[in-house]
């Protein structure tokens, strides 16, 4: 990749590492996307298998429900893990030993023999896969400010999209061909596929001098610091809470979807994908408006936009809708949902991140990724917590109502003053 120095970026930790050329440009957001992608398919490619592994595994749904948990959990104690290790020895060697390591922990899942032994290597591999997300970010904090962080945030994300929206597809169709074990061979397949294209492609985007030794101690007051930051944690907690909204969505619709409105695992999965092409439709809207209109009127549109539509699914489960027929109906509500998320990510991750110095960004990004997969994992189990033990349409609104309201509220609060100086 050819890189040289870019004038957006003065100032930054590696201003010398911006790429000028579309061509790098493009190929940094191939390479990031498909780190950044990991974590979306390694959580969307077996939804459509769920009731299948409940059944193989004589599991309850709600506990192979846990594997998505767990999933979110490693990531979020991952990401606080390799954070603070990316600043203080550079991004590359944590992100090759994490994602090898999410080489073996995917390949090990194809032998899982119950669902206790599922859940827990399906916290490893969130662990491991920690290292692309967390690391994705800091490495664009390394490159960009402002609205140039956004644009990117907004290009990567649709590189990012195609990770749901392929995902259960794929899933879907690979489950036509074998049992549900032959999906996570090929997230092996597609990890090693990121290993390889990361050693080759992805330089040091931090440099030496920029760099300091891992002091707990240092840690503790860099974290302390940016939690009482307002213009970092207003953003992160908006960004933590629509996640959570998003994600009950995720873990809980494969079982909704068959068990109340009839459908097939690849039924579902395309009506996962249609709705996941609105979070992508919103990242390019997203885009387009850079510029246009400033970062925090997009994030609150975005917010308005998600609030509504958790309300309307609330209404809907309270008139009891069901059925086939129902399901387009839900299925737009979902639509709207993931194009308002598709502006609410970008635009918190850009307000958050840039308000911190390259020197901290691997921590900052830590910080606030740990925060975003605790809030999912925990907060998507409790639509799963009824007297049946099994998720429902109403449960699911409960959580998302609850959540998508809360981080509204946030935004007003709090996250409209991180264009403040910081208190």
């Amino acid at each position: 990749m050819s890189l040289s120095p870019s004038s957006s970026s003065v100032g930054a930790a590696a201003a010398s590492a911006v790429p000028r050329s579309r061509r790098s440009m493009a190929l940094l957001v191939l390479v990031l996307g498909m780190l950044t992608a990991t974590g979306p398919l390694a959580t969307d490619l077996y939804l459509p298998a769920l009731p299948a592994i409940a059944e193989d595994l004589g599991s309850s749904q709600a506990r192979i429900q846990l594997t998505l948990t767990a999933i979110m959990l490693g990531m979020a104690l991952g990401q606080l893990v390799i954070g603070p290790m990316s600043d203080a020895w550079g991004r590359r060697v944590p992100l090759l030993v994490g994602t090898a390591l999410f080489t073996v922990a995917s390949f090990l899942c194809v032998l899982v023999p119950s669902a206790g032994a599922f859940v827990a290597l399906r916290f490893v591999q969130g662990m491991a896969g920690a290292a692309g997300t967390v690391i994705s970010r800091a490495v664009v904090r390394d490159l960009f400010e402002g609205d140039d962080a956004a644009r990117f945030f907004s290009r990567l994300m649709l590189v990012m999209g195609l990770a749901p929206l392929l995902g259960p597809v794929l899933g879907g169709q690979l489950l036509l061909l074998g049992p549900w074990r032959l999906l996570f061979a090929a997230l092996g397949l597609v990890s090693l596929a990121s290993l390889v294209v990361v050693f080759f492609w992805l330089p040091e985007s931090l440099p030496r001098e920029q760099r300091g030794p891992v002091n707990p101690a240092g840690l503790v007051a860099t974290v302390g610091r940016l939690v009482r930051d307002v213009r970092f944690a207003g953003p992160t907690l908006v960004l933590g809470l629509s996640f959570g909204c998003m994600f009950t969505y995720i873990s809980a619709f494969s079982f909704v979807s068959q068990n109340e409105f009839g459908a097939s695992a690849q039924q579902f999965s395309m009506v996962f994908a249609v709705t996941t092409v609105g979070i992508m439709a919103g990242n390019q809207v997203n885009g387009f408006l850079i510029g246009r209109v400033e970062t925090v009127r997009r994030l609150g549109a975005g917010l308005a936009g998600m609030v509504a539509a958790v309300l309307t699914l609330g209404v809907l489960a309270l008139a009891g809708v069901g059925g086939p027929g129902a399901l387009v109906a839900v299925a737009a509500v979902f639509f709207v949902m993931m194009f308002s998320v598709g502006f609410v990510f970008p635009n918190a991750t850009s307000l958050a991140i840039s308000s911190q110095p390259a020197s901290v960004a691997g921590t900052a990004s830590a910080l606030m990724g740990s925060l975003q997969f605790a809030l999912g994992g925990g907060l998507a189990s409790l639509a799963g917590m009824t007297a049946s033990g099994e998720a429902s349409l109403a449960s699911m609104a409960v959580v998302m109502v609850a959540t998508g309201g809360v981080a509204a509220a946030v935004f007003v609060v709090v996250a409209r003053r991180s264009v403040r100086p910081a208190v």
